[in-house]
């Protein structure tokens, strides 16, 4: 069962990895997922994804405060705005930007109603 969950925690990674490139594919919660399937597995490769100096402080805020930073609420903000703009640039059908703008309303609302964090 542990190999399961080391190969679900690698293919988390890569899929956080993979959102690092290109940015609508969201990196953080990847990387919590990858956080609990590597707990379950390897205490090293968990152990490893928390101090890792760019990751590591975002999953700990997660983990500890179910903290979401400043920075990257205002970057989702930056990302989800863009995507329904761009919608709208392309002509969609208005039923399928309808769809989006609630969704990522309710993405939004989520996020934004996280504690900041204390970093």
């Amino acid at each position: 069962m542990r190999f399961i969950w080391a190969g679900l925690g690698c293919l988390s990674l890569l899929c956080g990895m993979i959102g690092v490139v290109l940015p609508l594919i969201p990196t953080v919660p990847f990387l919590l997922l990858a956080a609990f399937f590597f707990a379950r597995s390897s205490e090293r490769l968990h152990n490893w994804l928390l101090s890792h100096p760019t990751f590591g402080p975002s999953i700990v805020d997660w983990q500890t405060h179910g903290a979401v930073s400043l920075r990257a609420k205002r970057m989702a903000t930056l990302a989800c705005a863009f995507v329904l703009g761009l919608s709208v640039l392309m002509g969609l059908k208005w039923q399928l930007i309808t769809i989006q703008a609630v969704t990522l309303s309710c993405v939004m609302l989520f996020l934004w109603t996280r504690p900041n964090g204390p970093r």
